[in-house]
């Protein structure tokens, strides 16, 4: 039997940006930590990981695709999982995406690396977790499963990434505390409120120290 092994040629990167953003007040992609927004942070940080990135959202002002959901009312993080399988599936090549949240900048440098090593199989999900806590956005998805993940979707009223993942093969890969001069950080730290924007303030002064 052939060892199932995924490269980076195989593999798009998708940006969530396309939530609410309540708690926040204003679009979180916009927010500004330091001198650069969150969505230019997250993109930095994606785009070493992968070879080709866009952002899960109506419109852009990055020079990167924009990919808005397939469904109406900003139906929630399946939606835009969703729509970056079937923007994937239309790529050459492509076979898997991997999603991450634009609310959450310090995410692992080699997320997309740890990820993909550890699939097993070509349909099997592989999503992140840290102390003890899955990140179900942080996933990297078979790009076939969107017509699935459709069904799923208009059928269950819920729509709980959680949900549909215990339809499937799911591995999970824990990521560590990353080291600051401060103390040690989450890198799935994520920003919903200003006060956690703040927050992300300090953690960026302690990483560039």
């Amino acid at each position: 039997m052939t060892e199932f092994s995924l490269g980076r040629s195989d593999i798009a990167g998708v940006v969530l940006a396309g939530g609410r953003s309540q708690r926040m007040g204003s679009d979180k992609a916009g927010a500004m930590l330091g001198a650069e927004s969150l969505l230019r942070h997250v993109l930095t940080r994606f785009s070493q990981q992968v070879l080709s990135v866009a952002v899960n959202a109506d419109a852009t002002a990055e020079d990167v695709p924009a990919v808005p959901d397939h469904f109406p009312g900003k139906a929630g993080p399946l939606a835009g999982i969703h729509a970056a399988m079937v923007y994937a599936a239309g790529l050459p090549g492509i076979t898997h995406v991997v999603t991450v949240s634009v609310d959450c900048p310090f995410f692992p440098a080699d997320l997309v690396a740890r990820l993909a090593a550890a699939l097993e199989r070509p349909s099997q999900i592989a999503i992140a977790a840290s102390e003890g806590r899955s990140h179900p956005v942080f996933g990297l998805w078979p790009a076939i499963l969107a017509a699935d993940l459709e069904a799923w979707i208009v059928t269950d009223e819920k729509r709980r990434v959680r949900d549909f993942l215990s339809r499937h093969d799911v591995t999970e890969v824990s990521f560590p505390l990353h080291p600051t001069r401060a103390s040690l950080l989450d890198p799935f730290f994520n920003i919903n409120t200003p006060d956690d924007l703040v927050e992300a303030e300090r953690w960026l002064e302690a990483l560039r120290a």
